[in-house]
């Protein structure tokens, strides 16, 4: 290097770093800026609080019958981890038995597309008025409404790999057991657990669901009660805590996928991220 020459340094980590911080703070700015937005249009527009509060009403309103609300924020998250529990440790090997079964794949593969696009809250009066009002029907519900998304993914996943893949695995001797943990379920995770993020946001819905058609407790019974009180502070106090627990069952789930399968190409575009 000549005398009198100038090394500049490379800016680029520098600025890598000030956009990793910015996009940490993107989602939190994003939700305080739409609350401020939401707080100012109720008194610029002078909408009546009976229709729609303020935040701040809300949070003020919600704390003070937090008890309540914590209480049956247990019931619901309950009914929710207890239907989508069950649903995830048996919809898996039936969508696997449907893979490889020409019986099962046109009699019970139909009935499960059928009854998927069928709405969860017609079977919900039925199931109350079967069994009462009690933990049974909401977990039902709760069934229904995760069982069939991830018995569907469970199929395309399973049923995914190509047939070139297939006869090279047979072609080094590996046996129909051995492709099936080393290729076959390696290979249908990620689409599985695409059915298993899909239901866990449904879970919370299904409880919620059925408490709105016959409970006497949970987030669902308690909108249902300060929507007719006439009272919205407490409705979406509620909705606030069916929100969280939708979103703790789902990062849930996002953080097993992540334990489960860090090789998946969405896994790494998520830590580059």
């Amino acid at each position: 290097m000549s005398d009198g020459a100038v090394v500049k340094s490379d800016p680029a980590p520098a600025t890598r770093g000030r956009f990793a911080w910015s996009k940490k703070w993107l989602m939190p700015l994003f939700f305080l800026g739409l609350f401020l937005f939401w707080e100012s249009s109720v008194f610029v527009f002078s909408i009546p609080r009976y229709i729609l509060p303020p935040p701040s009403q809300i949070i003020a309103r919600g704390w003070a019958d937090i008890p309540l609300i914590l209480t049956d924020t247990f019931i619901t998250g309950g009914e929710a981890v207890i239907g989508f529990a069950i649903a995830m440790m048996l919809a898996v090997p039936l969508g696997l038995a449907i893979t490889f079964s020409y019986v099962l794949r046109h009699t019970l593969y139909p009935l499960c597309v059928s009854l998927e696009m069928t709405p969860k809250i017609a079977f919900a009066p039925l199931f109350i008025a079967w069994l009462g009002f009690g933990l049974l029907p909401k977990v039902i519900i709760v069934f229904l409404v995760c069982f069939f998304p991830i018995v569907l993914n469970s199929i395309l996943a399973f049923g995914s790999l190509s047939e070139e893949l297939t006869r090279f695995c047979r072609s080094t001797g590996a046996g129909p057991w051995r492709t099936f943990i080393k290729v076959r379920l390696p290979a249908a995770l990620p689409q599985i657990f695409v059915g298993y993020k899909y239901a866990a946001i449904n879970a919370t819905v299904g409880a919620t669901i059925a408490e709105f058609i016959g409970s006497d407790q949970g987030l669902g019974f308690y909108i249902q009660i300060s929507s007719g009180n006439q009272r919205p502070d407490l409705a979406f106090a509620a909705i606030f805590f069916l929100t969280a627990l939708g979103l703790a069952m789902f990062g849930a789930v996002t953080l097993i996928e992540k334990l489960v399968i860090p090789w998946d190409i969405s896994q790494r575009r998520r830590s580059k991220a």
